[in-house]
C-alpha cells in the first residue's frame, strides 16, 4: 500500500507514440493501480516524449529533470510505471540513483537500488544482444547475395521465384496421378476427395481443398 508523496513520470520514446497516446495511458493506469489505497499524495505529474539513448540521456529529458527537482523540493518519491521507462543504460541508472531521489517502479515495487542496477545491467545486455543479432542477420543476408537497402520487390523476387518453381515441381510429380483421375471421369471435387482418401498431402503437408487442387491442375493444364 502506497504512502507519502509521489511525483509521477511518464515517458514514451517516439513522437508518434506521444501524439497517439499509445503507451502513456497504460503507464498512467499502472501508476494509478500502484497508488490505489493508502495515505498518499501526488504532488506532480510529468510527461515526456524522446529517444533517451546514450549515457547523457538525462540531458535529453527536461521533464525528467523537472520531476527530479520537484521530488527534491517536496521530499517526494519519483514513481514510474516500468523500470525500462527510465533507461536501459547502466551508467544512466547509476547516475539517477546518485541524485539521492527515491524512486519506485510500479512493476517492481519491492526492488531496492541494488536490484534496480542489476535489472539495468541485464536490460542493457539484452539490448546489445538484439543489436548484435540484427547485425549478424544482415551480414548473413548480404553474404547470400541479398541486396540490402533495395526496394522490396527486388529483394522478394528470388524467394517468389523459388516458391513458384517448387510449386511447379510438385505439380509435375503429381501429373500422372491427376491425369489418371481425369481419365477416370472424376470431377475436381472428386479429385480432392480421392487425393485425401489416398493420403496424398499438399506441399505444406495438409489436407487438400478444392482451391489447392485447382491450382495444381492449372499448372499442368488439366483444369
Amino acid at each position: 500500500m502506497a504512502n507519502g508523496r509521489f511525483v509521477a513520470y511518464y515517458r514514451v520514446s517516439t513522437q508518434q507514440q506521444g501524439k497517439s497516446g499509445l503507451g502513456l495511458e497504460a503507464q498512467k493506469a499502472a501508476v494509478s493501480a500502484y497508488l490505489n489505497g493508502g495515505a498518499w499524495e501526488r504532488v506532480g505529474e510529468f510527461e515526456e516524449v524522446e529517444t533517451g539513448k546514450g549515457s547523457d540521456a538525462l540531458a535529453k529529458r527536461p521533464q525528467l529533470k523537472a520531476a527530479l527537482d520537484a521530488c527534491k523540493k517536496t521530499g517526494a518519491t519519483l514513481i514510474i510505471a516500468k523500470l525500462d521507462r527510465l533507461a536501459r543504460n547502466v551508467h544512466f541508472v547509476s547516475g539517477l540513483i546518485e541524485t539521492g531521489v527515491e524512486f519506485v517502479a510500479a512493476d517492481m515495487p519491492q526492488a531496492n537500488k541494488t536490484m534496480i542496477q542489476m535489472h539495468s545491467v541485464m536490460a542493457e545486455w539484452e539490448r546489445d544482444q538484439i543489436s548484435k543479432r540484427t547485425r549478424d542477420a544482415l551480414a548473413a543476408a548480404k553474404a547470400r547475395g541479398v541486396a540490402l537497402g533495395t526496394a522490396g520487390p527486388a529483394n522478394l523476387r528470388p524467394n517468389i521465384e523459388q516458391r513458384q518453381q517448387a510449386a511447379q515441381d510438385f505439380a509435375d510429380r503429381l501429373a500422372l496421378t491427376l491425369k489418371g483421375y481425369k481419365m477416370a471421369g472424376l470431377s475436381q471435387r472428386g479429385i480432392v476427395a480421392e487425393l485425401n482418401r489416398a493420403g496424398i498431402k499438399t506441399t505444406k503437408g495438409g489436407e487438400w481443398s478444392l482451391t489447392q487442387a485447382q491450382r495444381v491442375l492449372s499448372r499442368i493444364n488439366l483444369n
